[in-house]
């Protein structure tokens, strides 16, 4: 057995909601990375042997946001993402909060900066060459400047260019969710990159199935309404993938060695 096989494992789950995919298409929906940039390898590794052994005439790959912040190499995550063009698939980005973020402190807003140096924007910088010591020590403009002169213009494009949603047959794709009762087209930016609950705890049908991350989970969380399935990455050491075909929903995973190890014959989940 090859060892991204040891350390991914397909989990199948019948959708008990009736919802069913886009009409002869399958989808690979893809959670918060956030600089792991081994996971995300390994991730796609797995799906690309997964298509490779069902070849399907139109494939999607959809990334629900967070790609940066927390872990160890968001540089080199953006790099994968805004390099990675398959000829099997079409591939989605959609922007998640942190993203959203990182684009203000590259447009140079105040008032932000102690915030997302504390929300895993510390690690950001150090993937791009920072000091984040000598970052901290340094004025706020000055500071801007720097992490905006740090940051590869083209990484900034590919992060102004993703998406907000995607529909894919009864189902939508978002990084946070919606405002439950307000239609796709209303909805607020803000809320599709942010929102927690109401959303969350919300019972009702959208009309759709609301395929998300943004709110960790122990487990990938399965609702009539919601799937979840940001199992983070940058502490549990696994790195989620719903498969979305037909009426068939299935997963896929990535895991680090150590986390691996510790879990042999585990259920799927992260930690806390």
């Amino acid at each position: 057995m090859s060892l991204l096989r040891k350390l991914s494992r397909a989990l199948v789950a019948g959708g008990k909601d009736g919802a069913r995919g886009k009409e002869g298409c399958r989808a690979y929906a893809i959670g918060d990375i956030h600089g792991r940039l081994d996971l995300l390898n390994l991730l796609l590794q797995r799906i690309e042997e997964d298509i490779a052994a069902r070849p399907r005439a139109r494939t999607f790959i959809i990334f629900l946001g967070d790609f940066i912040d927390r872990g160890p190499d968001s540089a080199g995550v953006i790099e994968r993402l805004r390099t990675y063009k398959p000829s099997f698939a079409t591939v989605v980005f959609l922007s998640g909060n942190h993203e959203e973020v990182l684009l203000k402190i590259l447009a140079g807003e105040r008032g932000i900066f102690p915030s997302w140096l504390k929300f895993g924007g510390a690690e950001c910088a150090e993937s791009y060459g920072m000091d984040v010591a000598a970052l901290r020590r340094l004025d706020e403009p000055s500071a801007l400047q720097l992490v905006k002169a740090k940051v590869p213009r083209a990484h900034r494009e590919f992060l102004e260019n993703c998406a907000d949603t995607f529909r894919f047959g009864d189902y939508l794709f978002v990084h946070a969710g919606i405002r439950p009762g307000i239609a796709i087209e209303e909805q607020d930016r803000s809320d599709l990159r942010w929102i927690r609950d109401p959303f969350l705890s919300d019972a009702k049908d959208h009309g759709f199935v609301v395929v998300h991350g943004h709110t960790i989970v122990e487990r990938v969380e399965e609702r009539p309404n919601r799937i979840a399935i940001d199992t983070g990455a940058y502490h549990s050491g696994i790195l989620t993938c719903l498969v979305v075909e037909g009426a068939e929903r299935r997963y896929l995973t990535s895991e680090a060695p150590d986390r691996a190890g510790q879990r042999s014959g585990e259920p799927l989940r992260s930690v806390g």
